[in-house]
């Protein structure tokens, strides 16, 4: 659009069009020309941009299948069939919401005289129904991420706060990790009483066998040595579980197994963060300047990162440079977090213009900087998306949803997490040309649509959300910016019992005090698994070789006293032992028709499986979370 309006304004060209790159028009009388004009390299033909958002509006019609595979995915069904019912009921409320929203728009429009039903306003409503919904959560996201994401970066340049931060982690995981491993060894022993009930005969024996393939390896093997079923079923002398119990037992397999799993991993990468940063800890007293590590990666790192990211070069960036680094990145974000406020509060006044976004976009419009205009409107776009993105995936909401690191996420969480991706784009879109002054039903502004607007619709058909929503509601992001920056939220979930990282509270100092020692225990044991190991290593590099030339030796020079002492030996079992194979064959096969154990007795225990959980009791109970089962493993 700034390529056609420069043309205009020297006269090489007719009146611009809109090619709805922008959404900033020509006047209607001739500029003169004070730059030259060039055609710039990213420049897009007309009518491009308009087919661009029609694709991407209707292909993302089919987003609304994703409550659907939420809840597929889910689901404890045996089969399709099951797996599709389920969602189904369970979407039934979700979708019905939709449909009682879009009708209230609908009997809104209908009703008011001066407006005339048509297709493109029945489109308008759906989609200002979907806006409102992605406003109000963008709103609440990025209040809490333009505070949180530059006070991240300043706290993290503090001495030992990221070590405190992280052995309050540790504790807090460890106790997830003992309740995932005591909820897991619960479910185990419920697939087990299921499996000694249903024989192989049995018609449900399938979804049993189904059940058994998604629990852990070693389970399967207890289970399967315990197995008996030799004996059939009878539906007159036994009870046997239905389908539908099968069903949910499916489901509390699939959630145990991996949640134990995820807890496993995120403790494993926590240790070693805590172990990288006591090792910056001690390092920065260090009088060489070369950083020590007290435990080697497993993993062999590049010769190249070796070769540059060697022991000096890491001292310098942990120990000094890093500090001051995201200082210095904390100040930047937390400028941008103003311009971001500013502007949301003030983006609504086009007489003067008070927001900064539209102020620099205007500024570079009368100059014909191009580049510069990209890059403004790309550094805004990103640092919008950076804090309300980045605030989705610090979301949890108990254990029901949750984004977690190094591919330890469920199917259900990711969906959801696309759910909240899919919803918040398009209203991220109008918030970004609301700021910039080029959408004009925001504005008020006398241009043509743009693109996005021409190909989403315009709010002007509902005049209350128009003129009102969407100008007053963005500038709730003072409070939130307000309350977030005073955490009210983490003290609000202290006093209802979910324990918060903060430096002012006696529970975090008590939860950092357990962390730090939680770490220092599993310091200690992988010292000693390391000693052992190197022990080991010398031992057979000292004695391995004069074991390997002694015994070759004796192979080639035999000993005749010992020839002669087997050779009588041979002679002697041969003679004592061939009357008495029927007396073995006997003893073998009564050792294996001995008799299974009976896993349905109340004082049953199993030395396996008491030695290898150390939590079974008898009767098939367990024990509670005490300090002694928390750290039972350390």
């Amino acid at each position: 659009t700034i390529y056609n309006r420069c043309r205009h304004a020297a006269g090489n060209s007719s009146p611009p069009e809109n090619n709805n790159i922008t959404g900033v028009y020509a006047p209607a009388t001739p500029v003169p020309r004070q730059h030259p004009c060039f055609k710039p390299w990213s420049y897009i033909p007309d009518g491009i941009m308009p087919i661009f958002w029609r694709v991407v509006y209707w292909t993302s019609q089919f987003l609304i299948l994703l409550p659907f595979m939420q809840s597929y995915a889910r689901s404890g069904g045996f089969s399709i069939t099951g797996k599709i019912k389920t969602a189904l009921i369970e979407n039934a409320i979700y979708y019905g919401t939709y449909l009682l929203i879009f009708g209230a728009f609908l009997i809104y429009v209908a009703v008011n005289p001066r407006l005339h039903l048509e297709w493109n306003q029945l489109q308008t409503i759906g989609i200002a129904a979907a806006n409102t919904w992605g406003l109000f959560l963008l709103v609440l996201l990025l209040g809490y991420g333009l505070v949180e994401i530059p006070r991240s970066y300043w706290n993290g340049a503090k001495r030992g706060y990221l070590l405190m931060k992280t052995y309050f982690k540790a504790a807090k995981l460890m106790t997830e990790k003992a309740d995932a491993e005591e909820n897991l060894e619960d479910v185990m022993e419920e697939v087990r009483k299921v499996n000694e009930s249903i024989k192989y005969n049995h018609p449900l024996r399938k979804c049993v066998d189904t059940i058994l393939k998604k629990c852990p390896t070693e389970y399967q093997e207890k289970m399967g040595r315990n197995m008996d079923d030799y004996e059939d079923f009878d539906e007159k002398r036994n009870t046997y579980p239905s389908e539908k119990s099968l069903v949910k037992l499916h489901k509390q397999v699939i959630y145990s197994v991996q949640r134990h799993r995820r807890t496993q991993v995120q403790w494993q990468i926590l240790l070693e963060q805590a172990f990288y940063l006591e090792d910056v800890a001690k390092n920065e007293t260090s009088a060489t300047h070369q950083f020590v590590h007290t435990f080697q990666s497993p993993e062999p790192e590049n010769r190249f990162i070796q070769y540059f990211y060697n022991p000096t070069v890491e001292w310098y960036w942990e120990c000094l440079l890093r500090p001051w680094f995201y200082r210095i990145l904390a100040v930047v974000l937390s400028i941008f977090s103003v311009i971001v406020v500013w502007s949301e509060c003030t983006f609504f006044s086009t007489n003067p213009v008070l927001s900064l976004f539209a102020v620099f976009i205007q500024l570079a419009e009368k100059t014909y900087n191009y580049i510069y205009i990209e890059i403004a409107c790309f550094l805004s776009i990103f640092f919008l998306s950076i804090c309300v993105y980045s605030t989705v995936f610090r979301i949890r909401v108990f254990n029901y949803y949750y984004l977690a690191s190094h591919h330890q996420t469920d199917a259900y969480s990711l969906l959801f997490s696309g759910m909240l991706f899919c919803r918040l784009t398009p209203p991220l879109c109008l918030n970004f040309l609301g700021l910039t002054h080029m959408d004009s039903s925001i504005s008020h502004q006398n241009t043509q649509p743009t693109a996005y607007t021409s190909i989403m619709g315009s709010m002007k058909v509902l005049s209350f959300i128009a003129d009102g929503f969407y100008i007053y509601y963005p500038m709730l992001v003072v409070i939130l910016c307000i309350a977030t920056y005073f955490s009210l939220g983490t003290r609000c979930l202290n006093l209802l019992g979910f324990q918060q990282f903060m430096g002012d509270n006696d529970m975090t100092s008590d939860l950092v005090d357990e962390g730090k020692e939680l770490i220092r225990r599993e310091k200690r044991k992988r010292q000693r698994q390391e000693e052992g190991e190197n022990r080991r290593r010398e031992w057979k590099e000292r004695y391995g070789h004069n074991r390997e030339d002694s015994t070759r030796n004796r192979n080639v020079h035999p000993d005749p006293k010992e020839s002669n002492f087997s050779d009588t030996t041979t002679n002697w079992s041969s003679k004592y032992t061939r009357g008495n194979n029927r007396t073995e064959r006997d003893r073998i096969e009564l050792l294996q028709d001995a008799e299974p154990l009976d896993f349905n007795a109340e004082t049953f225990t199993d030395d396996t499986l008491e030695s290898e959980s150390g939590r079974y009791q008898p009767g098939g109970r367990y024990l509670s979370m005490s300090s002694s089962v928390i750290f039972e493993d350390i």
